[in-house]
């Protein structure tokens, strides 16, 4: 790599930064960081009727808050600008002008409802659905007086007749399409504005991208993009199409299988730390069996080579239990922290507890969480009295005989206890599961009472957060509500 790299980003704002757009951006972002390279972001915001600032600023807040930065692009500048394509509108059509100039382009006056028309007509003559090209040989004289009738008209680049166009792709190897399987692509929209096929090349030309990494539903574009490099005897980049995401059918990865953007595994409360770990290896391998990787080390072992040729499964069960492994990583600050703010959006009332409690609570989960979006229903107990208990666990531990009395037991040890902490509780539990032969029932009854729950954290680590005068308080309930049933 004698050049310098120079590898770029370029999502459409025209929904909220999709998973597998983050993860070809991570792709990006990692081979220019390995390598010592540049990574640009651009908007592609051609399509005026979908776009808007809404998803632009959803695409940046959403990568910064994986911790991908960009060397240049919106908000930082650079050499190359402007990043958004909405600003470069006068360079795309001199650039289609100089190609019709040439030959190499040509004025298209069919209106969508003709093209669509023939379209269907060549489709049940059972002929490819490609332009006629009716408007190729138009003269001089009918270009004129469909421009002064104001005919509104594209531009279309004319494909050569023969031959082939091909390249060596850095992923899937020699890839070579005929030129007859092409019609005669539109460059620049009747509203003036480019079509994807144009505007990339320029941008990718004018900002010296020098490899194009991007997912393989693109790579029926590069044909016609290649034409344009060599019509303007443009050197082309290095391309690499990356498989997509797959779902667990096998599927594209859609809504239908879930959430599919980065901001909704943001507000589902996974951490970026365990979403880019878990979406950089969704097609890529570092070489190792190792599947918890730091940021620093995902860099160093980067390489394209390293990315397979057939779709990743996205498994959210993997993205689960990878989120959990980043959670427990957290150190109590941390957690607790990120923890807060999903209690709160949640509806949880911290008003009146102190921030020992809050955080005593928190912290019991931290073992079992497996995202921040889980913890208010973990530990709504502490902050909520139970109003029911379990149905199975009524069933089997407050309707046995003897329940209320085994209560009754519990409380009045607990009460006697002087200092209120987990050896002490402990102690006083077991004592009342000696005196009737099994501390089981002891402890399944107790913790029902108590949180409402069959299962959740050490029943003595949570009763000694609860405190004493909760715990009581919440046995004399249980113990009433035994008895009246």
């Amino acid at each position: 790599m004698s050049s310098p790299i120079r590898v770029r980003m370029a999502p459409s704002p025209t929904g909220r930064l999709h998973i597998g757009t983050a993860r070809t951006t991570l792709y990006n972002w990692l081979f220019a960081r390995h390598t010592g390279g540049t990574f640009i972001l651009r908007i592609e915001d051609s399509d005026k009727q979908r776009s808007s600032d809404e998803f632009t600023r959803d695409i940046l807040d959403s990568l910064r808050w994986l911790g991908v930065d960009w060397d240049e692009g919106p908000e930082v500048g650079g050499p190359c600008g402007p990043y958004f394509q909405s600003q470069k509108l006068e360079r795309y059509q001199e650039v289609a002008r100089g190609l019709v100039e040439r030959g190499l382009a040509y004025p298209c006056y069919c209106a969508p409802e003709e093209l669509d028309a023939r379209r269907k007509e060549m489709q049940a003559k059972g002929l490819p659905s490609r332009y006629d090209r009716k408007c190729l040989n138009l003269t001089a004289e009918e270009r004129a007086r469909l421009d002064t009738e104001g005919k509104p008209r594209a531009i279309r680049f004319r494909v050569p007749d023969g031959g082939s166009v091909g390249w060596n792709d850095l992923i899937r190897g020699e890839v070579s399409f005929e030129n007859a399987l092409l019609d005669d692509f539109v460059l620049v929209k009747a509203d003036g504005f480019p079509t994807y096929l144009l505007a990339v090349v320029v941008d990718d030309h004018d900002m010296q991208i020098s490899h194009i990494l991007r997912g393989e539903d693109l790579i029926s574009a590069t044909p016609r993009q290649l034409h344009i490099y060599q019509a303007m005897e443009w050197q082309p980049a290095e391309f690499a199409h990356i498989p997509l995401i797959l779902a667990p059918d096998r599927s594209k990865l859609s809504k239908r299988h879930g959430a599919t953007s980065v901001s909704e595994y943001r507000e589902l409360g996974y951490l970026p730390e365990a979403l880019v770990n878990f979406i950089a290896l969704l097609g890529w391998s570092p070489g190792a069996d190792q599947e918890v990787l730091t940021r620093e080390e995902m860099v160093k072992a980067f390489s394209v080579e390293g990315i397979g040729k057939s779709g990743a499964v996205f498994d959210i069960e993997k993205l689960n239990w990878m989120n959990g492994v980043y959670l427990r990583q957290l150190s109590p600050e941390g957690y607790v922290e990120a923890a807060r703010p999903f209690l709160e959006s949640a509806g949880v009332d911290l008003t009146g507890f102190d921030a020992d409690y809050v955080r005593g609570a928190l912290l019991l989960e931290q073992e079992r969480a497996k995202t921040l979006a889980e913890i208010p229903q973990l530990t709504e107990f502490f902050f909520r009295e139970p109003t029911a208990y379990d149905e199975k666990g009524e069933r089997k531990w407050l309707r046995r005989e003897g329940a209320a009395e085994l209560l009754a037991g519990v409380r009045s040890g607990l009460e006697s206890t002087t200092e209120f902490e987990v050896g002490a509780i402990e102690a006083a539990v077991r004592a009342v599961g000696e005196t009737l032969g099994s501390v089981g029932p002891v402890i399944h009854t107790t913790r029902l009472a108590v949180t409402g729950r069959t299962a959740g954290p050490g029943l003595f680590e949570l009763m000694a957060v609860l405190g004493k005068e909760r715990v009581l308080a919440r046995l004399a309930r249980a113990e009433e509500y035994v008895r009246g049933l």
